[in-house]
């Protein structure tokens, strides 16, 4: 294609594996684009339209790639907008906020945080669904209702039409421009509506449909609820999917972010008796009331944390999960005390117990927005997990349920769950089956008619409440709108998109099967892959994501590797191994944060390095392995090396190192680059510690087993002292005796084998570890401190790498990180001298996966006035050495967080983990070190 003569090439995206990998979104259909191209202002978008009409080849735009309908996929060019559309500012006090597509709806909320405010929408995807989707597909969720979606927030739209034309409802002159410039489109839409203005039946239809929630087909309340045409159309691009303009920017009114909240998991003896609840806790002013059916019960029903009540309900129980908010704690004690009043009159199976504890409601709402991929992943492997969303009249809802069962019976859909947002009548249902065979794919055909019928025909509800048209409800806009209704949308898409080049076959679709097409195919891989539902909640957490692959774009393309191979396509399946070398397994962090934005908690860290594992020759295990027995001498050599590359910056000056090893990677990748950051190693010196064998007070002792890291690194520019010495020494100030190992060279956690899949040698490394630490904590009375957090995930990770006899000494150690050793040991004792220090601090992926994140913000703010942690901060991507070897990594996963600290000086930047301060200090030019030194500054 000509794309080149339009964006460099570096955002042009055409290799198999990027192709294969953005094929792919959070619904159940497969589209195998030309290209992925990312764009970075409107100039280039206006080309990307001319080509696109110029050669007859669609576009689609596409933001996080949430979307459950099939509306963000193309077999033509997608538009990848989640990379450089993320511009936000708060404007009034944070009354308004003003954003491009590609952000995060959290993100923006983070941004209003300060003032207490948030976005309308709250869709249960609004960590990862990016403000496009969110306009487009005009979402709702938990809270919001219909009065606080996106159509009803929205002040301002900038758009950019198909023929190139932008325009703007902020400025008053493109009101005026939009008559002349885009004449027929002004005019079509007057006509338009003229003509439903003058139908009675049309004109009440539409809007009793968008007194609930409604986004199939376009959002025809915009032609009752406004009167220019340029106010008309922009408000049917909310919700249009982007069949119709490209929603360059976006002003959103915003609601209250109510600081005091109740919630409560209330069990009632069926789902008819929970819907019955619902009009009493709409009108006691309940903000949420989450439906959940017993078989949704029953997915989340051993989560750790769930109430042990909810493995004892009946059969026909159902659940609904409510939550109170208020502006003050007497408002909303008032709310909770009226509702518990009125309760008496409801069937519930117990009392009502409302929790205010943040975390308990976090873990509660976590359960909720976690239960479509809970259930997928689940299901049997191989099957594909298929979510829909309706939305009944409240007064008839406990019967569509029940109908729906029916259905769900009838058609054998034995494990099918049902939940959603009962105080809107709006309602998901998830079923799992196979599209493997024709038998299957018309089981789901035949069903998903029968639920048309039963929504439009008996209930008079809405086949689509919030996930929008799609591929999937396409065939039936018009059974659900009617004709007349129907011709008004068709007439929307010609007028804007006659050659149907925008998003084509999304709402308008003259295909009556075109729900049970392109339909992806879920072949047997590896558990990681098996479970996962390609939702891609995890994205926004990779280091990753902006340079080579996200988790969700690393198990599809294994996937398609699967898929392949059972095809015989030889040729392309040795492409893609051969790309997904790179991409899939040399720049994966193997961090785990993916796991923890997972909702069922898969770790693609985990599958990478059983991938690497399976990789390694048997010479390279031994090699490893032999490592692994003599890493004294290993540790030697590198102090050696340190040695030598400082004393050549020394003798030819700064960054010689640097520009050595680039040339020498031009020979070979596996040369680490030199880091600017890298100096002498720090003097073996355990001054301040008392021997191994002598006695020491358990109450008032610990054993510091510094981490190689911080032997052969641990030094930091412009301080005299190395870390093992401050930590030495914030020990000294606090009266803690400090017990470090005689034989501490040559020890290891073992990660640096772990994560790349030296399994023997981690074996290895383990048990010689835990014997070390055994003996010098003297059967486990001391406790065990170390001073790199990722080593100290390590340590508590080593259980399952042992055998019996090392595991019951295991079991038995008391392993701390630097940050708990701090908080639980050190700060009771702390004599702090004042320090009014504004400071940083980074907090490393080890620290998130252990849940010493308060923690360390306590430790922090006992040590300094002012502590920032950065919106933006995630996790470095150094990962031990991918920083060294692949340096391209920690640049493209520290860019968003180092934009937003340039702007502001700050007296300190702190972490826990050299590695990780290592990739920080590059990326800001601003030296990061251990918060060990800002303890030591204040204490005396």
């Amino acid at each position: 294609m000509k794309l080149e003569g339009l964006l460099p090439a570096d955002r042009i995206k055409t290799r198999l594996i990027d192709r294969v990998s953005y094929a792919s979104d959070a619904g159940f259909y497969y589209l195998l684009p030309k290209a992925i191209v990312q764009p970075v202002g409107e100039d280039e978008i206006i080309s990307l339209f001319k080509f696109s009409r110029t050669e007859g080849i669609p576009l689609v735009f596409r933001t996080g790639g949430t979307s459950l309908s099939g509306q963000s996929i193309t077999d033509g060019i997608l538009v990848d907008l989640s990379r450089h559309w993320q511009r936000i500012t708060t404007e009034a006090e944070g009354h308004r906020v003003r954003v491009q597509p590609g952000i995060t709806g959290a993100m923006v909320n983070a941004h209003l945080r300060k003032h207490r405010r948030k976005i309308g929408p709250d869709p249960s995807s609004i960590s990862a669904a990016m403000m496009g989707g969110i306009l487009s597909n005009n979402a709702s969720g938990m809270c919001c209702g219909v009065a606080q979606n996106a159509y009803h927030t929205v002040r301002y739209i900038r758009f950019i039409l198909p023929d190139g034309n932008a325009y703007t409802t902020e400025d008053p002159a493109d009101y005026a421009r939009f008559a002349v410039d885009s004449k027929e489109l002004y005019d079509g839409i007057r006509e338009l509506r003229r003509i439903i203005h003058s139908d009675p039946a049309l004109f009440g239809r539409i809007r009793e449909k968008f007194r609930t929630k409604t986004t199939i087909g376009y959002s025809l309340n915009a032609f009752i609820d406004h009167e220019h045409p340029l106010d008309i159309f922009a408000h049917l691009l909310i919700g249009a999917e982007g069949t119709l303009a490209f929603i360059a920017e976006a002003v959103l009114d915003t609601v209250p972010d109510h600081p005091y909240k109740s919630t409560a998991l209330l069990y009632f003896p069926d789902i008819y008796a929970a819907c019955q609840a619902i009009p009493l806790l709409t009108a006691g002013g309940a903000a949420m009331a989450e439906l959940m059916d017993r078989a949704s019960l029953r997915a989340v029903a051993d989560l750790p944390g769930m109430p042990a009540v909810v493995k004892t309900l009946p059969d026909a129980a159902a659940a609904l999960l409510i939550e109170f908010q208020e502006a003050t704690t007497e408002a909303l004690q008032s709310r909770v005390d009226a509702f518990m009043t009125s309760s008496a009159d409801l069937s519930l199976l117990h009392p009502p117990a409302f929790t205010t504890d943040p975390r308990e409601q976090d873990f509660f709402w976590k359960v909720r927005k976690g239960l479509f991929p809970a259930v997928g992943a689940v299901r049997a492997r191989g099957t594909t997990v298929i979510l829909e969303d309706l939305a009944f009249p409240i007064g008839s809802l406990g019967d569509a349920i029940l109908d729906l069962q029916e259905l769900f019976r009838k058609y054998e859909y034995d494990n099918a769950i049902i939940f959603g947002h009962a105080k809107d009548g709006n309602i998901h249902f998830v079923v799992t089956q196979s599209f493997n065979t024709p038998e299957e794919t018309d089981r789901y055909d035949r069903f998903i008619r029968d639920v048309v019928d039963l929504v439009v025909h008996r209930h008079h509800g809405t086949l689509k409440a919030e996930h929008g048209t799609g591929r999937n409800m396409a065939p039936f806009v018009e059974t659900e709108w009617g004709g007349d209704a129907y011709a008004i949308i068709r007439r929307i898409k010609q007028l804007t998109d006659p050659a149907s080049l925008l998003n084509p076959g999304v709402i308008v679709n003259d295909d009556a099967q075109v729900h049970i097409r392109n339909l992806k195919q879920m072949p047997e891989v590896e558990e990681e892959v098996d479970r996962c539902i390609e939702c891609g909640y995890c994205e926004h957490r990779c280091p990753s994501r902006d340079l080579t692959a996200t988790p969700r774009r690393r198990i599809v393309i294994r996937r398609v590797l699967k898929n392949m191979e059972l095809a015989g396509d030889r040729a392309g399946h040795a492409q893609l191994l051969r790309e997904y070398g790179y991409d899939g397994l040399d720049t994966c962090a193997v961090d785990g944060l993916c796991a923890t934005a997972c909702p069922v908690d898969i770790n693609t860290g985990d599958l990478v390095k059983r991938l690497r594992r399976e990789n390694h020759s048997p010479f390279a295990n031994r090699v490893a392995l032999l490592v692994a027995r003599h890493f004294r001498l290993t540790e030697r050599l590198v102090r050696l090396a340190l040695q030598a590359g400082s004393g050549i910056d020394s003798l030819f000056g700064a960054g010689t190192m640097t520009r050595v090893t680039t040339a020498l990677r031009k020979v070979s990748k596996a040369i680490p680059l030199w880091s600017a950051q890298l100096g002498k190693p720090p003097k073996r010196n355990h001054a301040g510690s008392i021997a191994e064998d002598s006695e020491a007070d358990p109450e008032n002792s610990i054993v510091y087993f510094p981490a190689c890291i911080s032997r052969v690194m641990g030094s930091y520019k412009g301080r005299e002292k190395s870390l093992t010495e401050t930590f030495t020494e914030v020990c000294r100030k606090a009266g803690i005796a400090v017990v470090i190992p005689g034989d501490i060279e040559g020890s290891c956690c073992s990660q640096i084998y772990g994560s790349k899949g030296f399994t023997a040698a981690q074996r290895h490394t383990a048990a010689k570890t835990v014997a070390q630490l055994w003996r010098v904590s003297r059967g486990g009375r001391l406790p065990v401190v170390t001073d790199v957090s990722s080593c100290a995930y390590t340590l508590q990770q080593l259980r399952p790498l042992l055998d019996e006899a090392h595991r019951e000494k295991y079991d038995r150690l008391r392993l701390l990180d630097s940050v708990e050793f701090l908080h639980d040991m050190v700060l009771p004792r702390a004599r702090v001298r004042p320090a009014d220090k504004d400071i940083v601090l980074h907090p490393v992926c080890s620290t998130e996966k252990m849940k010493t994140g308060e923690k360390l913000l306590r430790v922090a703010g006992h040590f300094a006035a002012r502590v920032t942690v950065p919106r933006n901060a995630g996790c470095c991507g150094m990962a031990g050495d991918r920083g060294f070897l692949f340096p391209e990594l920690t640049m493209s996963a520290t860019r968003a967080e180092a934009e937003e600290l340039s702007q502001k000086q700050y007296d300190g930047h702190y972490s826990t983990t050299k590695t990780c301060e290592m990739a920080m200090s590059e990326a800001l030019k601003r030296d990061y070190e251990s918060i060990l030194y800002l303890a030591d500054e204040v204490m005396h």
